[in-house]
């Protein structure tokens, strides 16, 4: 599915709604997805991850009415850093699951339910991008809507900190209801996300077979940079230093998990 025009908000589903900001690059994709929740018919909104702080885009997620919550699904810039400008000027509260980014309300707790906007929220922790990583379930006429952050993206596949803590949360993405529709934090929407949640872990079984078979050539004392070169070789050079911190992570995890 194409990405709307920056700065053109489109309406991706009867509560959800998605700003591109204007960051492109090899990280954040097209950009940052902005998610504006509504119940059908209501006045309030939840904005999801307002993104950098470039004027033009806070600009725009000003002009809204009635928000009352800014949401943050991780610490990461482009998705946190326009949060104080933007509480700011709306006079909305600021929650993550970080108490560090939170303003005029306490941090989000794992499997919290949030009523706001006329909807119903649950908070997910999903760690693994970050420690600090959440996803956000809404439902609404017999489906399942889930703001998936970082945690799974629109394509490609995410950086990690910790590949234990990622793969758990993972499977329980995995065991969402069929066809629920993941409204990711960069790249297009996903039809089915249980599904995708499950692909992703099919990769990362075969990238750790891939590292695996790298020790066995480099050796158990292989930087991560080594194995990048080995199995990144047909990788975009641009994308080496964050498979850096995957690798990073994979090494971890074998190491700690076998």
């Amino acid at each position: 599915m194409d990405h709307p025009a920056y700065g053109v908000p489109r309406k991706v589903s009867p509560v959800a709604t998605v700003l591109l900001q204007n960051n492109p690059s090899t990280m954040t994709l097209d950009g940052t997805n902005t998610w504006i929740l509504q119940a059908p018919g209501g006045s309030g909104r939840v904005v999801v991850d307002p993104g950098h702080a470039l004027d033009d885009h806070v600009g725009a997620l000003a002009e809204l009415a009635d928000v009352e919550l800014i949401l943050l699904t991780h610490w990461h810039p482009d998705h946190s850093e326009a949060a104080p400008a933007l509480a700011q000027r709306l006079g909305a509260p600021v929650r993550a699951f970080d108490a560090k980014l939170c303003q005029g309300a306490g941090p989000l707790e794992d499997g919290e339910v949030l009523r706001a906007a006329g909807l119903t929220l649950e908070v997910l922790h999903t760690p693994g991008h970050t420690d600090d990583s959440v996803v956000l379930r809404v439902d609404h006429d017999d489906r399942t809507h889930v703001l998936t952050g970082d945690t799974v993206l629109g394509r490609g596949t995410t950086v990690l900190t910790d590949l234990g803590d990622y793969l758990d949360s993972l499977r329980a993405l995995r065991a969402l209801p069929p066809g629920s529709l993941g409204l990711p934090g960069h790249g297009p929407e996903l039809a089915d996300l249980a599904t995708t949640a499950g692909e992703y872990l099919r990769h990362r079984q075969q990238r750790l077979d891939q590292v695996r078979q790298a020790l066995r050539r480099l050796g158990t004392d292989a930087t991560p940079r080594q194995v990048v070169e080995l199995v990144y070789a047909d990788v975009d050079r641009a994308l080496w230093a964050p498979a850096e911190e995957s690798v990073r992570a994979q090494l971890e995890y074998l190491r700690t998990r076998g």
